[in-house]
C-alpha cells in the first residue's frame, strides 16, 4: 500500500490482537481506519463468511472502508451496506459474495439482521468507527441494539476522534489508547480570518476563491442543505468548477459529485457537515467555514479534512459583521476585486481550470466491470495514455473515470458507438 505505519497504528494493531474490548481515541485524519483494518483482515478466516461487522455513520464512509479492505490485497471479501438503495439488492449481493467482513450504517445493518440476511451468531468481532459521529447522528439506540443482538461477539472496538462518556454504556470495561493529546496536525495548519463587510458572504467567498487560485482544492462548509444549493449555484455562475454534497441528495448524485471533487475534476466542494467525516481526500489545500462552526467538535472535524498525515493545510473563517471567532486566526485580506478564472492551463498559472473532467460510463460491478477493464478500454479504444487517465471508480451500476480536460473531445468521438467488454453503454462527460 506504499505507506509507513505510525506509532498509533502499530500500537492499535498490537492492542487489537491482545484486548477483547478496545477504545482508540485519535484525531481526525490520523489513519484510524488502517489502525483496525490491518489487524482485522489478518485474523479473518478465508473459508468462513460473516465473521466481523464494522459500523460506520454514513454511506460514504461505508463505501470508503470497503475500498480500504480491497486495497489491502488480502483477498478478504467485503460488502458495504447502507441506505438509499433497495435492501433486496443488498441481500442478493450478500448471497453472491458471502463476505467475511460486512461494513454498514447502523439502521441498515439492523434491517439485515432482523430479516436473517446476516447470520449474527457467526459474528465474532464488531468495530464501531467514528463512534462520536454515530452519537451525533442519533444512532445511540441502533448501536445498543446491535450489541444486544450479537451476544456471541468476542471482540469489540470503538474508535473516535473525541472522548465520549457514553462509551462506558457500551463497554463498561475496556483498554484505552488515547492519542488525542499527541496530534501534530495543528503544526501543519494555518488559520486565517476573512472579514465580510456584509451579512451575505457570497461575494467575499467568490473573491477569496479567486485569490486562492484554481489550482487549489477547497471545501466550503455551510450549515444547511438550502445553503449548499445557493452557494454552489452562485459559484458556478462566477465560473468556478464546483461539486456539492448534502444529505438530501440521491445516492447516485452524491457518488457523482464526490467523484468529481476527489478526482480533481472540480476544485471546490460545497457541503454541509456531511463532508466533515469519513472522506479520505488525497490532497486538500483549504477548509473554508462559510457558516461558522457552532461547536468545538464541529470545528475539529471540519478542520480535520486538511493537513492529514504529513500534509499542510489552511483554515479560513469568513466572518460577518455581527460574528466573532477567537483571536488565534491571522487576518487574511481579500481585495475588493480579483480577476476571474480563465481557461488557461499554463504551468504555474493562478487562474486555471481543473486538469481533469469526469467521464460517465453506464456500466458497473454488476456487469463484471473493473478498473483494469476501463483503463484498458480507454487506452485501446480511446487512444489515451496512462498519464491521460486519473482516478477510476467502479460502482454497482455505473463507473466514472477522470480524463485530462484537453483530451475529452477526441475521446468522446472515439468512444461513440463502441462496446466495453461486449456491452453497449452510454459514455458522456459530466459538465462543469
Amino acid at each position: 500500500m506504499n505507506i509507513t505505519l505510525t506509532a498509533m497504528q502499530l500500537d492499535a494493531a498490537q492492542a487489537f490482537r491482545k484486548e477483547k474490548n478496545l477504545v482508540l481515541l485519535s484525531p481526525t485524519g490520523t489513519g484510524k481506519t488502517l489502525a483496525y483494518m490491518l489487524p482485522l483482515v489478518e485474523e479473518l478466516s478465508r473459508r468462513h463468511e460473516e465473521q466481523a461487522l464494522v459500523v460506520v455513520p454514513s454511506r460514504e464512509l461505508a463505501k470508503q472502508t470497503a475500498e480500504v479492505c480491497r486495497q489491502t490485497g488480502t483477498g478478504i471479501r467485503c460488502v458495504a451496506l447502507y441506505g438509499g438503495r433497495p435492501a433486496m439488492e443488498e441481500h442478493r449481493r450478500l448471497r453472491e459474495v458471502q463476505p467475511q467482513l460486512i461494513v454498514g450504517t447502523p439502521g441498515r445493518l439492523l434491517d439485515h439482521l432482523h430479516q436473517g440476511n446476516i447470520e449474527g451468531s457467526r459474528l465474532r468481532t464488531i468495530v464501531i468507527d467514528e463512534f462520536d459521529k454515530c452519537l451525533e447522528m442519533g444512532f445511540r439506540r441502533e448501536m445498543a441494539e446491535l450489541f444486544s443482538m450479537l451476544p456471541d461477539v468476542e471482540r469489540r472496538m470503538l474508535l473516535s476522534a473525541t472522548d465520549k462518556e457514553e462509551m462506558t454504556q457500551f463497554m463498561p470495561e475496556y483498554h484505552l489508547l488515547n492519542y488525542l493529546d499527541t496530534d501534530e496536525s495543528e503544526e501543519r495548519l494555518e488559520e486565517f480570518r476573512v472579514d465580510s463587510p456584509v451579512k451575505d458572504k457570497l461575494e467575499t467567498l467568490g473573491q477569496l476563491l479567486r485569490q486562492l487560485g484554481g489550482g487549489q482544492s477547497s471545501i466550503v462548509f455551510v450549515g444547511f442543505r438550502e445553503s449548499v444549493e445557493r452557494v454552489a449555484h452562485y459559484l458556478r455562475g462566477q465560473g468556478f468548477c464546483v461539486s456539492q454534497l448534502h444529505g438530501g441528495m440521491e445516492q447516485r448524485d452524491r457518488e457523482r459529485q464526490l467523484f468529481r471533487f476527489m478526482s480533481g475534476s472540480a476544485n471546490i466542494l460545497v457541503s454541509t457537515d456531511l463532508a466533515s467525516r469519513g472522506l479520505d481526500i488525497d490532497r486538500l489545500d483549504n477548509v473554508i467555514h462559510y457558516h461558522l462552526p457552532q461547536t468545538d467538535d464541529i470545528r475539529t472535524h471540519r478542520n480535520g479534512r486538511t493537513a492529514r498525515w504529513d500534509q499542510q493545510g489552511r483554515i479560513l473563517y469568513i466572518v460577518g459583521p455581527e460574528e466573532h471567532i477567537g483571536d488565534a486566526a491571522s487576518q487574511f485580506s481579500v481585495p475588493a476585486q480579483c480577476s476571474v478564472f480563465t481557461p488557461s492551463h499554463e504551468a504555474g498559472g493562478g487562474d486555471i481550470l481543473p486538469l481533469w473532467q469526469t467521464l460517465y460510463i453506464g456500466k458497473g460491478r454488476k456487469d463484471k466491470l473493473s478498473r483494469g477493464d476501463i483503463m484498458g478500454f480507454l487506452s485501446k479504444v480511446g487512444g489515451l495514455g496512462r498519464e491521460d487517465v486519473g482516478r477510476i471508480d467502479v460502482f454497482q451500476h455505473q463507473s466514472y473515470a477522470a480524463i485530462r480536460r484537453e483530451r475529452v473531445g477526441e475521446t468522446l468521438l472515439r468512444l461513440r458507438g463502441q462496446k466495453i467488454k461486449g456491452l453497449r453503454t452510454l459514455f458522456e462527460v459530466i459538465r462543469d
